[in-house]
């Protein structure tokens, strides 16, 4: 009899997490590795939020505070929310936890039961099955297309609901697409939702700044405000303000969901770390304008990734809305062989291939549920991506019928 839980047989370790390490094992081995994989910004965090986070430590901000965020940084939750989503929430509807992804898993944690549902659509961000799995639920994937723009089908929603649905999680812009919900398809989508009382909504925004092109980005709940008291809108500090390593997520949302995910909280990480939520407060009331200039360097770096990309004979990639993620087709490589002989049997090949050949570290499609397509984070210098895209040219012009 094994002495490890049975859930734990019920997940897989984070692809991207598996990648991100796999490259870094390589360069510290001695190998010239480019790393593709991680969704974290290259920028780093603006002064002022360091300077907070480092006075915050030296006035002695090092205690324990409220387990679900201090009152100061719910309250500029709270003035966020309604001063870009038009969201409005009372400070008992917040939750402050250790980044989005724990937001997240204490709402599943707080709310699933065995027999519950949870929808979600693919390409999924390669948590969301995993975190459903740990809460005891089952998740339901919902396929998309290219064509679509990756993005859910209003029927395909509605085929998917049944009377065990409990949460749609919902991600625009997409990780790993970068696929961006205009307000028309929020609206499409919505329609459904009003018709089904049952099924309550994760909004994941956490890219709401890092969108392009002019696009405006619109959260369901605003769109549709008879879904709010459904909905929770759940965002974070790590991916607009470059403070991954802050661990700083939060959440809006219904009170007594609030209140239960508090209560998980409490009994496992109790509160976010002190002096970081004292950065995040800065970060959220602060000057906000480097985010407009960050964004126009990683539209940039979006449109020179996608153009290299489309050169290549067997790839085609889809530029996209938002997020700092490209995710290109290989459907043209498949059954080719590798200089050695190998057959390109999936994506996953493919990103073995890359990574062994020419020390360019990306993720295989397979792991955000649709194939034969494969995820870049070009959330990295200009002049690392076209290193980058150079090289997976010269890997790929190698691959032969």
């Amino acid at each position: 009899m094994s002495f490890l839980a049975k859930r734990v047989s019920r997940i897989k370790p984070s692809p991207t997490m598996a990648i991100t390490a796999k490259a870094a094992q390589m360069r510290a081995d001695g190998h010239d590795v480019i790393g593709l994989g991680a969704g974290e910004p290259d920028f780093d965090t603006p002064d002022n939020i360091k300077s907070a986070g480092i006075e915050a430590i030296r006035s002695g901000m090092t205690k324990y505070t409220k387990v679900d965020g201090l009152p100061e940084l719910r309250e500029a939750v709270v003035k966020k929310f309604s001063r870009e989503n038009g969201l409005n929430y009372d400070p008992s509807q917040i939750n402050v936890g250790v980044g989005a992804k724990h937001v997240i898993f204490n709402a599943l944690m707080a709310t699933v039961n065995s027999e519950d549902e949870v929808i979600i659509p693919a390409p999924y961000w390669v948590s969301y099955p995993d975190m459903v799995a740990l809460a005891g639920g089952k998740a339901v994937i919902v396929g998309s297309s290219e064509e679509s723009g990756f993005k859910l089908n209003p029927k395909s929603l509605e085929s998917a609901i049944t009377r065990n649905t409990k949460w749609l999680i919902f991600n625009s812009p997409s990780n790993p697409t970068g696929s961006a919900y205009t307000k028309t398809d929020l609206k499409e989508l919505a329609a459904v939702l009003m018709r089904f009382p049952n099924v309550h909504i994760i909004a994941d925004d956490i890219y709401e700044h890092l969108i392009y092109d002019d696009f405006q980005f619109e959260s369901i709940a605003s769109v549709e405000p008879g879904l709010m008291e459904r909905t929770l809108t759940v965002n974070g500090v790590s991916k607009s303000y470059s403070m991954t390593g802050w661990r700083i997520g939060y959440a809006g949302g219904d009170t007594a969901i609030i209140k239960a995910m508090a209560k998980i909280q409490s009994q496992s990480t109790s509160n976010p770390s002190s002096m970081c939520q004292v950065a995040a407060i800065e970060a959220l009331n602060g000057n906000q304008d480097f985010i407009e200039t960050r964004k126009i360097k990683f539209q940039q770096r979006r449109d020179l990734v996608v153009t290299e990309l489309n050169k290549i004979e067997g790839i085609n990639c889809r530029k996209p809305e938002g997020a700092f993620y490209v995710y290109p087709s290989c459907a043209g490589l498949i059954g080719k062989k590798t200089p050695l002989g190998k057959v390109i049997t999936s994506s996953e090949d493919l990103a073995d291939y890359l990574l062994d050949t020419v020390g360019v570290a990306v993720v295989h499609g397979a792991a955000f549920g649709l194939d034969p397509y494969f995820r870049i984070s070009y959330a990295t210098s200009t002049e690392i991506l076209k290193e980058a895209c150079g090289r997976i040219q010269d890997a790929i012009g190698k691959i032969t019928i």
